[in-house]
């Protein structure tokens, strides 16, 4: 029997401020909690966070990951959080090997911690830290074709109960979230959204449809606004590569005023 790993795609909201009570990210926490009520706990989870880039892709193995707090400017709790789950160094080797037989170049980093983009919304959603994880780069090429690759190379991971979370954010303009309130930009928000959410979750698209349109995401209204750099979509090409299907369920939320959406498969 095939264990297929299931694949989440998440908006992570700002830094640690879903954790230090900032009321713009209520939507978010409660629907990151939401989702782990309704699944089965995981034996194992794989992030792919938007906050870490290599020339390949690069995989956690350490058996105990510290945490990196890659942010500035917080109030000191916000360097003081802590999540104390265990590493995968056994998962980690399994996968670098996946990956050479994809022939996507990969290494493993035994040094490395978990970033916020991993941290932040697994405190939220297993504040137990009883589950343990591994942690995968993207590739500084930042192409979506090579990101469909590696979560089709993810998918090959025969593990019970595997979750793969891709953390990212459906919508990444940074100018754009500390600005007044404008008409127009609320507009190319809910275009860009309305499009990848058709685009995730519509049944009808065939999956080379499906994929076409990933790949030339930048083809979509007001992609490029809500992405001046895709860093925080390419995630969900990882995911999307793992399940090779519409995804089962979508999420739509309001994170610091904007709109934003999670997707489950």
């Amino acid at each position: 029997m095939n264990n297929n790993p299931k694949a989440l795609f998440i908006s992570h909201g700002g830094g640690p401020m879903p954790l230090l009570g900032d009321e713009g990210h209520n939507e978010m926490i409660d629907c990151l909690q939401g989702i782990s009520n309704q699944i089965n706990k995981p034996s194992g989870i794989i992030v792919i966070s938007a906050h870490w880039e290599e020339q390949a892709t690069t995989i956690t193995a350490n058996a105990s990951p510290s945490l990196i707090y890659d942010y500035s400017g917080f109030p000191k709790e916000a360097y003081d959080i802590q999540y104390a789950c265990k590493g995968m160094p056994l998962l980690a080797e399994q996968l670098h090997g996946l990956f050479g037989s994809a022939g996507i170049k990969s290494k493993l980093d035994t040094q490395r911690g978990f970033d916020h983009g991993v941290f932040v919304p697994l405190k939220i959603m297993f504040p137990d830290a009883d589950i343990p994880c591994i942690q995968v780069s993207l590739v500084n090429s930042l192409d979506p074709k090579e990101h469909l690759k590696i979560g089709q190379a993810i998918k090959q991971l025969d593990v019970e109960n595997l979750l793969v979370i891709g953390s990212g954010f459906t919508f990444h303009n940074m100018k754009a979230f500390f600005a007044p309130h404008n008409k127009e930009v609320e507009f190319i928000n809910t275009s860009f959204e309305h499009w990848l959410l058709n685009t995730c979750s519509n049944k009808e698209i065939s999956e080379s449809e499906r994929v076409e349109l990933l790949t030339n995401w930048e083809q979509a209204p007001g992609a490029r606004y809500c992405h001046p750099r895709e860093e925080h979509l390419l995630p969900l090409h990882v995911c999307y590569g793992v399940a090779q299907s519409a995804c089962s369920q979508t999420f739509e939320v309001k994170i610091l005023n904007k709109k934003s959406s999670m997707y489950l498969w």
